[in-house]
């Protein structure tokens, strides 16, 4: 929690000069937040549920839920899965094309595309 806290940190003082969010920003910053705590929440679903085959619904899920919320909801998402992805490189055994995958159902939700489209049969209907 403390590397996600830090690298959302980190990121927002990084990003911030590609953003015109100085105009609006309480907003901007509110809408990243929220958009954070959607990443977390469809990540922190995915681990509890512990259900083969529906990593790709839980990213979907959670860039769309984000997405959403606005352009810092649009950012957050791209900075957590983006650093997501590059963090776990190849450490994670999964093989690019997994990853590959990965950020495409990252694109798919953040572009408002439907996360059920990746939602595996037999997931429970909480999630």
């Amino acid at each position: 929690m403390k590397l996600f806290g830090c690298l959302f940190l980190f990121s927002l003082a990084l990003g911030a000069h590609s953003q015109n969010w100085f105009m609006d920003s309480g907003r901007f910053i509110k809408q990243a937040a929220q958009g954070s705590w959607d990443m977390w929440r469809a990540y922190r679903d995915m681990r509890e549920a512990n259900y083969k085959n529906s990593d790709k619904y839980f990213h979907a899920r959670g860039n769309y839920d984000a997405a959403r919320r606005g352009p810092g909801g649009v950012w957050a998402s791209e900075v957590i899965s983006d650093g997501r992805e590059f963090l776990q490189g190849g450490s994670s055994g999964r093989g690019v094309e997994d990853s590959r995958a990965d950020q495409e159902a990252n694109r798919h939700g953040r572009s408002g595309g439907d996360p059920n489209r990746y939602r595996p049969a037999g997931l429970d209907k909480k999630y």
